[in-house]
């Protein structure tokens, strides 16, 4: 192809990739987007100003060389521009996906603020690497020599597996342990598959043990197998466990049958994806068809059980947020795919109750933004007297996750945490305060971004691989 002149912005308007009417999307769990074509892809990329300071690229957390991929599609060498692609991010072809763009690289693109519409940095960015899978260009991991070091992983999410990667490729020894079936964590069972299709995960996971990853899944830490007994089999350990415990409400009736937490809903949704037995989905426990949903909440959890329940052939879907859309924290892109296929969304508005034995419905408090807080955000005042009763037959709660009391759960006081729950790490090396112990991802910043993650795995490799220098000699036991 010849090569594409950049600055074609002034000329060029933004362009998505086609998307499938919600009519048709809402029947189905594939993702929405079409890909690209190479021509289209092409035109898109040569969008790009190539800025002296790259704002795109400052605000990735894995600060991804944005222009240099950009201008390479354009020029249409894509295996160059995958190989760029890849040199600063493990999974690139995920972050494409699910990455919340509108609010970190294409959020601060500037052509974007000087009225041009943003380049299609995600779009591009999974188009790249879809067709490196698609043209063989990507290969397993295997190391040129081996350090006769291990490394004890604990968690096979996102961080986990970034680190993984990172380490194999050096030559250490991995073993990644997770208490799930199928590797992958909340990408495999808390994304839904209209977002992130399954194979895209699998595949990675799959080329991690053609690398010579051991996993020993069905693993629970504290349960299975020892914290200990896993810090004396390995040189190093990795803690990536992610925050899976649920954030909770405090209201009359918040027992009651029907109402359900997100992670469970979600969970069960994806394994039903996989084609597992999953009874809680097969009762209508957690299976929203033929019903009337309220899920609660406004992050990317939320917008995730919105959109699932119009999939799975709900009567209704609300959304019950208690701040307006300008200060919601999920994705106004997932927002207005959510609206688009159906979902009514309920601002200023919080729940107070809930009635019936088997939930009925949710009493629901109105409520005004009032002054800020020391964040800066508005904070939600009640409006005395307005309260209602919403009708509902399956209520989810989508109100963020936690950390786990590992210290308690692992037997283990001395890992030292914060009084969120989290592990308390060194910024740079995430060196918690157990020798030759690291941790990362969600576990140590709270819940988070995939992208946060792949960030914190792939220093954490680093790190460890850093010791792992200064003690050549115990590398040749």
């Amino acid at each position: 192809m010849a090569k594409q002149q950049m600055l074609s912005f002034v000329t060029v308007p933004r362009d998505m990739p086609e998307k499938r009417a919600p009519e048709v999307r809402r029947e189905d769990f594939d993702e929405i987007y079409a890909e690209f074509a190479d021509r289209k892809a092409a035109e898109q990329a040569s969008r790009c100003s190539q800025c002296g300071v790259p704002y795109c690229q400052t605000h990735c957390p894995l600060h991804n060389n944005i222009p240099d991929w950009l201008r390479l599609t354009a020029e249409g060498r894509l295996q160059e521009a995958y190989e760029v692609a890849q040199l600063t991010n493990t999974f690139p072809e995920i972050c494409g996906r699910i990455c919340p763009q509108d609010r970190l690289c294409e959020g601060n693109c500037v052509i974007e603020q000087s009225g041009h519409g943003t380049v299609t940095i995600g779009t591009i960015e999974k188009y790249i690497t879809d067709t490196a899978w698609e043209r063989g260009w990507i290969k397993p991991s295997k190391p040129e020599r081996e350090l006769g070091r291990s490394v004890g992983i604990i968690g096979a999410g996102p961080g986990g597996l970034a680190a993984a990667d990172m380490l194999r490729r050096a030559g250490a020894n991995v073993t990644v342990y997770d208490r799930y079936d199928r590797a992958g964590g909340l990408m495999t069972y808390g994304i839904p598959g209209f977002k992130l299709e399954k194979h895209v995960v699998m595949r990675r996971v799959e080329q991690l043990e053609e690398a010579g990853v051991e996993f020993r899944m069905n693993c629970n830490v504290g349960e299975d197998i020892g914290f200990e007994e896993i810090r004396e089999a390995h040189d190093a350990v990795l803690i990536a466990t992610g925050v899976y415990k649920s954030r909770d409400l405090q209201a009359p009736g918040v027992g009651a049958g029907g109402i359900v937490r997100a992670i469970d809903y979600l969970t069960a949704s994806n394994r039903h994806g996989f084609g597992d037995d999953v009874p809680e989905f097969a009762s209508g426990e957690l299976n929203a068809e033929g019903k009337k949903v309220v899920v609660i909440g406004g992050g990317d959890t939320a917008m995730d059980c919105v959109r699932t329940a119009i999939r799975q052939g709900a009567t209704s879907v609300k959304c019950l947020y208690r701040r307006d859309r300008t200060n919601m924290p999920g994705s106004q892109r997932e927002v207005a795919n959510a609206e688009e296929e159906g979902v009514e969304f309920v601002w200023l508005s919080a729940p107070k109750g809930f009635a019936g034995d088997v939930v009925e419905g949710v009493m629901v408090q109105r409520m005004r933004l009032g002054a800020p807080d020391a964040t800066g955000r508005q904070m939600p005042e009640i409006l005395e007297g307005s309260d209602y009763v919403e009708e509902a037959d399956l209520v989810i709660k989508a109100l963020g996750f936690e950390a786990e009391e590992l210290p308690t759960l692992w037997g283990c006081p001395e890992l030292e945490v914060t009084r969120w729950g989290t592990v308390k790490a060194d910024f740079r090396s995430h060196q918690t305060s157990l020798p030759d112990v690291w941790a990362v991802g969600d576990i140590v910043r709270g819940a988070s971004l995939v992208v946060w993650a792949i960030r914190d795995g792939r220093d954490a490799a680093a790190s460890i691989l850093d010791q792992f220098a200064e003690a050549p000699a115990m590398a040749a036991e």
